[in-house]
C-alpha cells in the first residue's frame, strides 16, 4: 500500500519503489515541500534492501509542471541568500537521483516542463507515453534552466541543446526520443503495463553490476580518456570480487 505525505506517494512493491510526485490540482509543480519528500523518498528506497529500481511518476493528468506560482513569486521577491538556498536544493535532488545505487526511471505521461523536464532528464532512464510533451520554457519569462543544462548538454548536441533552451516550445515524445532525451515511447492506453514490462530484464540482472555501472557512468563525465579507463579498472577489480560475479561465471561456465 501507498504511504502518502501532502506531496509525494511512496510504495514499495517487491523490487520496485515508486515515488508518485501528488500534486495533481497543480499539475505536480514543483516546491520545496516537495523537493525535500521526494529526496527523502529516494534516500527511503535507496536504503531498502530489497529494492532495486526506483519509478518516478506523477499523479493526474501531468509529470510536472515545473515550478508553481507561489515558488516563482518567493523568487522573484527572495534575498539572494534565499534563492541560493532554494536552487540548491534542487541540485541536490539532481545530485542524489545520479549518486544512488539504483536506477531511477522517470515514467512521464502528460507535461514535463521547465524544472519537470529538468527532474525528468536527470533520472537514468526516461519511459514516455505517447501523447507526452517535454519543454524548457523558462526563456519566455526571462528565466533560465541552469541545473539542467548540465544535464541536457549530455544528452544532446550543443546546437540542439541550445535550440530547446531558447525557443522554449513543447516537443512531442517522439522528438524526445529521436533527440536522445527519451529511452521510449509507449502507447498511453497500456502505459503502465508497458512500462513494468521494460522493469523485467532490469530486475533479472545483477542488482551489484548496475550499481557498480551506473556509478562508473557517471563518475568518468568530466574525466579524459586515460583517467576513465583507470577508473573502469578499479570498478572492473571491485566487480570481480562481488558475489553476483562470482556466481554468474560458475554459471557461464557449467554451462560452456
Amino acid at each position: 500500500m501507498a504511504e502518502a505525505n501532502s506531496t509525494v506517494l511512496y510504495e514499495a512493491e517487491g523490487s520496485v519503489a515508486r515515488i508518485t510526485l501528488n500534486r495533481p490540482e497543480k499539475r505536480n509543480a514543483l516546491n520545496e515541500e516537495l523537493i525535500v519528500s521526494l529526496k527523502d523518498a529516494l534516500g527511503r528506497a535507496n536504503n531498502e534492501e530489497n529494492v532495486r529500481v526506483v519509478v518516478v511518476s506523477g499523479a493526474g493528468a501531468d509529470f510536472c509542471a515545473g515550478a508553481d506560482l507561489a515558488a516563482l513569486q518567493r523568487i522573484s521577491a527572495a534575498s539572494v541568500e534565499e534563492n541560493l538556498e532554494d536552487a540548491r536544493s534542487l541540485m541536490e535532488l539532481l545530485i542524489l537521483i545520479r549518486s544512488i545505487r539504483l536506477p531511477v526511471i522517470a515514467a512521464v505521461q502528460g507535461r514535463a516542463l521547465a524544472g519537470g523536464c529538468g527532474l525528468a532528464l536527470g533520472c537514468d532512464m526516461v519511459l514516455a507515453s505517447r501523447s507526452a510533451r517535454f519543454g524548457f520554457p523558462e526563456v519566455k519569462i526571462g528565466f533560465v534552466p541552469a541545473m539542467v543544462m548540465a544535464i541536457l548538454r549530455r544528452s544532446v548536441s550543443e546546437k540542439k541543446a541550445f535550440q530547446l533552451i531558447s525557443i522554449g516550445d513543447q516537443i512531442s515524445a517522439d522528438e524526445a526520443e529521436r533527440l536522445g532525451l527519451v529511452n521510449l515511447v509507449l502507447d498511453d492506453e497500456a502505459f503502465v503495463d508497458e512500462v513494468d514490462a521494460f522493469l523485467q530484464p532490469i530486475l533479472r540482472g545483477s542488482r551489484s553490476a548496475i550499481a557498480l555501472s551506473k556509478r562508473l557512468l557517471y563518475q568518468t563525465d568530466a574525466m579524459n580518456f586515460e583517467a576513465a579507463v583507470e577508473c573502469g579498472v578499479d570498478i572492473n577489480v571491485i566487480a570481480r570480487m562481488t558475489e553476483d560475479c562470482r556466481k554468474g561465471i560458475e554459471s557461464f561456465l557449467k554451462k560452456n
